[in-house]
């Protein structure tokens, strides 16, 4: 299988709460067989924002996801493992976190639609895009 790298995201909700979520989040990931390769905690510009979610400019909810990027800092990981992309999707869950299977981050710790704990890479085309953006070439 191969080893590639991906981007987790913990949303500004999850930094500014008092537990311990991100401890428990990052543990959780390393548990699933990750390696932590970089880690960061940055308050975004409006223009970091922007580049970061460019795939979705045009659409209806591109301004509140700005809005709510930049209401905090996040902290962003550069993980490696083998199928990172995949298995983390998998370890985060679907985006509503009603939706989501007992056990994935975004059931244990989002709340809605878009406070919803985490972001991680989609593809490893996206990987590649959001370490860059975070972490550089």
């Amino acid at each position: 299988m191969p080893r590639e790298q991906t981007l987790l995201l913990i949303k500004p909700e999850i930094v500014a709460a008092p537990e311990q979520k991100i401890g428990a989040i990052l543990e959780l990931v390393e548990r699933s067989g990750f390696r932590i390769l970089g880690l960061r905690l940055r308050a975004l510009d409006r223009e970091t924002a922007e580049e970061f979610y460019a795939p979705h400019r045009g659409l209806d909810f591109f301004a509140g996801l700005i809005e709510y990027i930049t209401s905090g800092p996040v902290v962003v990981a550069r993980l490696e493992g083998e199928e990172a992309v995949r298995r983390l999707r998998e370890l985060i869950g679907v985006t509503d976190p009603a939706a989501a299977a007992p056990g994935t981050l975004r059931r244990r710790f989002g709340t809605t639609m878009r406070r919803n704990a985490v972001h991680g890479s989609d593809s490893p085309e996206s990987a590649r895009r959001e370490i860059a953006i975070f972490f550089g070439a």
